[in-house]
């Protein structure tokens, strides 16, 4: 950890699942909404319904009978991502970036035949990664070709960008770089790097890995504090239109940039993790506390507004 001791953890504004879960997930967060962002198919309806740009669905399986259909609707994508609907923490997410033959290649180049795909597609349906074991879909959709300007700083893996949105503003953000140990994944719990982001710009400002301090990716050796996120004013209105998505106070919105397409919303998450703070180096209970202070203010601000004031005032140099 960066901050061990309890007394540097306040002194720097870190806030704990307790106090997030009480404070601002359980006074935010209305219950009956959960479904939105619990349910990747739930989110992207509702993102289409705002005009919100997602990753192009290739199919959605429901049932054990429809994995007959696999072959077919496989059949003409070389790439795409199998995810569990209802799915957290990355399990059970299944990329798949070119074929050999009869063969699915994984970014590692690992091979993987249609009966491993039909098995794994199977075990998503019977709940083996979804929330609480419960039945779950089968989501296929199109693989992110992510920018130029992750070059070199992700490994074998399309990066995205998580922001902290509180009451419709943006308190803070994080890109989260996959790496060998994350087996192409943009997951901090299994071995990606987590870089801090200022609000104000989109670069980098701090590196984490395993709650670690580091300054250059561990595969690539790319120097992290020399990234900058495009379209960065455009990511960060469309991760704050989560707010109006959902009606969710406290959330985190991940996004991805995708080479032709730009910025999109990858999922929502009604109760993001906490691990951003360590990859920014300060806490989010100070900035949380201000906006809570803003009273009627806050909830009278256009979105533009918001951000404008969160560059202007949350921006970490």
């Amino acid at each position: 950890m960066i901050y061990a001791h309890p007394s540097a953890l306040r002194n720097k504004g870190i806030i704990g699942m307790n106090a997030r879960n009480v404070s601002y997930i359980a006074r935010h967060n209305t219950r009956a909404l959960y479904p939105l962002v619990d349910d990747k198919y739930e989110t992207k309806r509702v993102a289409r319904e705002h005009g919100v740009a997602t990753p192009e669905l290739y199919g959605l399986i429901r049932y054990q009978h429809q994995i007959k259909n696999l072959t077919e609707m496989l059949e003409p994508h070389e790439q795409f991502v199998i995810k569990p609907s209802q799915g957290s923490a990355g399990k059970g997410i299944l990329v798949i970036t070119g074929r050999e033959g009869d063969a699915f290649l994984k970014p590692s180049g690992q091979a993987v035949s249609l009966v491993e795909i039909k098995r794994h597609v199977s075990n998503t349906l019977s709940g083996l990664y979804s929330l609480g074991g419960r039945d779950d879909k089968a989501l296929i959709e199109s693989l992110i070709q992510f920018t130029d300007s992750f070059e070199g700083f992700s490994y074998q893996g399309v990066p995205d960008i998580r922001v902290i949105i509180f009451k419709g503003f943006p308190v803070m953000a994080m890109t989260r770089l996959s790496t060998k140990a994350s087996d192409g994944k943009a997951n901090l719990h299994q071995g990606a790097v987590g870089v801090g982001i200022s609000l104000t710009d989109g670069r980098a400002l701090k590196a984490v890995q395993y709650n670690k301090p580091i300054l250059k990716h561990p595969d690539t050796g790319k120097i992290l504090c020399e990234l900058v996120v495009p379209h960065w004013d455009e990511l960060l209105h469309l991760a704050s239109k989560g707010y109006e998505m959902t009606g969710l106070g406290y959330l985190g919105a991940d996004v991805v940039i995708d080479k032709n397409l730009g910025p999109m919303v990858l999922e929502l998450n009604a109760r993001p993790g906490l691990a951003i703070q360590m990859a920014n180096g300060r806490g989010l209970l100070p900035i949380l506390k201000e906006i809570e202070a803003m009273g009627k203010t806050a909830d009278q601000m256009s979105p533009t507004d918001r951000i404008r004031f969160s560059q202007n005032f949350f921006s970490n140099h």
